[in-house]
């Protein structure tokens, strides 16, 4: 129930913050009108399009940290292979003889996420015509630069996981 101006927020604020999107609202908003607009004249009933067995949902859940029972939630530290909440370090004491390939599985992220993001650093160079310069894009209409600011962040959380295993 919430006003247009209310939900806006700057999609790099979301991407680095992890806030929820209201798909709905953009759905039905953003996309539907303008394209039962356009294809009102071409098919006979546009809504098809919309709704039915070939649509899906698809909705992650992001607690607000001020509202509601995450006010009382205290964020600890997991297990990088299990999850379990452990009181320090990186591993609990079952995921530790499996240090060495977990210690792998997150260089491999890490490799996969750094190879990504030097192919769309190097699509950006090229969109701005050197290959041998800082990349200065900030803009927003490009979806480039929005998939090269997560997969920054995503780099970012997975250097940090490589990170606590130097920790203990």
């Amino acid at each position: 129930g919430a006003t247009a101006y209310e939900k806006s927020e700057d999609p790099i604020f979301v991407l680095e913050h992890n806030l929820a999107i209201d798909f709905d609202y953009y759905l039905h908003n953003q996309l539907a009108k303008p394209l039962l607009r356009l294809f009102e004249s071409i098919l006979p009933n546009p809504e098809v399009l919309l709704h039915g067995d070939h649509t899906r949902k698809v909705y992650k859940a992001t607690p607000s940290s001020n509202a509601g029972i995450m006010r009382f939630a205290v964020k600890k530290a997991t297990c990088l292979g299990c999850k379990a909440p452990i009181p320090n370090g990186g591993l609990c004491p079952n995921c530790e003889k499996n240090r060495e390939s977990l210690f792998l599985n997150r260089l491999g992220e890490a490799n996969e996420l750094e190879s990504r993001f030097a192919r769309l650093w190097t699509q950006c160079q090229r969109c701005q015509g050197s290959l041998h310069q800082d990349v200065l894009c900030t803009s927003r209409d490009c979806p480039i630069f929005y998939m090269r600011k997560k997969v920054q962040k995503d780099l970012a959380e997975v250097q940090e996981k490589i990170e606590r295993f130097a920790d203990f």
